[in-house]
């Protein structure tokens, strides 16, 4: 049984009359929900099993996967750690990192 956060009539009103920032913003939350929902399921776990994992209410997990709560990169890496899955995946363009290679470990200058 596949769990999927549902749009209903509210929030598509909503998305209809915000930016296209915030309507991205939104669809992002759901998207990030619906993975955290389809780990859950695929491990056989609930809401209150990740919430104990997590040291937090079946509350506080139940609002941040209701698809509005606007999760810091934290709580994901948190929830990420938690289910020991991957929640976001994102590629990093080449340049933003190629300058950053060394081949060498950098160490302090020797002191004369």
């Amino acid at each position: 049984m596949e769990v999927k956060m549902k749009t209903n009539r509210i929030m598509d009103e909503i998305r209809s009359t915000i930016s296209p920032e915030m309507r991205l913003q939104m669809d992002l939350s759901v998207s990030i929900a619906n993975r955290i929902y389809e780990i859950l399921e695929s491990k056989g776990m609930s809401q209150k099993d990740l919430a104990k994992r997590l040291g937090k209410t079946e509350t506080e997990v139940s609002r941040w996967l209701s698809g509005t709560h606007n999760l810091t990169l934290a709580t994901i890496c948190k929830i990420s750690a938690a289910l020991d899955e991957n929640i976001v995946s994102v590629t990093m363009p080449t340049h933003c990192y190629e300058s950053q290679l060394v081949s060498e470990p950098l160490l302090p200058p020797e002191k004369d």
